[in-house]
């Protein structure tokens, strides 16, 4: 047998031919339509609300939560925005004060006690409050005890400064500690496969980690998404079964220190046990892989989907 490809333009045809001469046409086979699904394998779901009502307010009430999970360009815009506003407040009323005491026009009169020393005019006044803020004190600007609004504004400066400073940063430090990209060095295999094993039917796939570090009381759990309608005539769109995969045995939980083979045996408890092998090609469901554990080096526990 012999295999002959001719251009037609942009498309392509494979010509097979027999030794005798006769020969046919075979077409390439058709891709796949890949279907959307509703866990990717990087993780993210892409399943989306809609139509709750109070969305908005829903997410403000849990403001650190919200902070945290936005992506990482927006925490740092929030980041600088807030500092922003909240130094250029409390720069304008330092000025706020100089101004309503007759301080800028006196700053330079030697006999003249004003609210801040050497405040003159808003650039002083800015660097006034960053030194104090920042505790960086040079020395050249400071309080008198002339002022007691100055005193005032100094408490509420300090207690609004480590308010700020308690809420962003801790913000960003969780942020930066979550081990969601762990997940990078977790690797699953691309497909799953159907064959014999120990005399049974068995579905099964891979799962490695790359990293030398260990996967504390690392558990994994498969769950079978499909709908289907119940006997009273209920349509669930998005119903969770669960696949075992050694939950009675023990063999789920996992010790990571070589690419390890996962099975779930099909059996009359199985999902899979009435389908046969063309229903299972032209069936709509979707196997997510979830994987359960406590990063090593970080002490964080982490669950990855796929």
């Amino acid at each position: 047998m012999s295999a002959l490809r001719k251009k037609f333009g942009d498309d392509y045809q494979v010509v097979t031919t027999s030794s005798s001469g006769s020969g046919f046409n075979q077409p390439p086979p058709e891709k796949k339509k890949k279907r959307q699904r509703f866990v990717d394998k990087n993780g993210r779901c892409n399943v989306q609300h809609g139509n709750l009502g109070g969305e908005t307010s829903r997410y403000l009430s849990d403001l650190f939560t919200t902070l945290v999970d936005l992506k990482w360009r927006w925490n740092l815009f929030i980041f600088i925005l807030t500092y922003t506003v909240a130094w250029l407040f409390m720069a304008s009323m330092w000025w706020f004060i100089a101004y309503i005491r007759g301080d800028l026009n006196k700053a330079h009169n030697d006999k003249y006690t004003p609210c801040v020393a050497n405040v003159y005019n808003f650039p002083s006044a800015f660097l006034f409050f960053i030194e104090t803020e920042a505790t960086i004190g040079y020395g050249y600007r400071y309080i008198t005890d002339k002022c007691p609004e100055g005193i005032i504004l100094f408490l509420f400066q300090s207690i609004l400064g480590s308010i700020v400073d308690a809420f962003l940063i801790g913000c960003m430090f969780i942020k930066m500690s979550q081990p969601k990209k762990r997940a990078e060095t977790l690797m699953f295999s691309e497909h799953a496969a159907i064959s014999m094993r120990d005399g049974k039917l068995t579905l099964m796939f891979r799962v490695g980690n790359l990293r030398n570090s260990h996967m504390v009381s690392a558990q994994i759990r498969c769950k079978l998404l499909k709908s289907r309608q119940t006997p009273e005539g209920e349509f669930l769109p998005l119903d969770q079964l669960e696949l075992d995969v050694g939950f009675s045995t023990g063999a789920d939980q996992l010790f990571l220190v070589s690419p390890l083979t996962i099975c779930h045996v099909i059996d009359t408890k199985s999902p899979f046990y009435d389908l046969s092998q063309r229903s299972m090609q032209t069936e709509q469901f979707e196997i997510v892989v979830i994987l359960e554990g406590i990063v090593e080096t970080t002490v964080c526990q982490v669950q990855i989907c796929s």
